[in-house]
């Protein structure tokens, strides 16, 4: 099982939905779009949770792939 890490290439604010998007090997889109609706529908709740799993979750080390995507040279 892959460890979770923040994404160095697919982050906007800290790399969080770019790295689950990754991890679980969907769309970074749609994970954004996903966290931005539950956002709305939790009042605010979602985005204290992004913040706090920033935090939590390490970025991931520089020159080390820990995903793999058949689709990637």
């Amino acid at each position: 099982m892959n460890k979770l890490y923040r994404s160095r290439t697919n982050s906007w604010l800290t790399g969080l939905c770019g790295g689950i998007a990754e991890w679980l090997g969907i769309s970074v889109a749609l994970t954004r779009l996903a966290v931005f609706i539950a956002t709305l529908c939790s009042f605010g709740t979602v985005l204290l949770i992004y913040f706090i799993l920033s935090i939590v979750v390490p970025k991931a080390p520089y020159g080390q792939s820990f995903y793999t995507d058949p689709n990637r040279p």
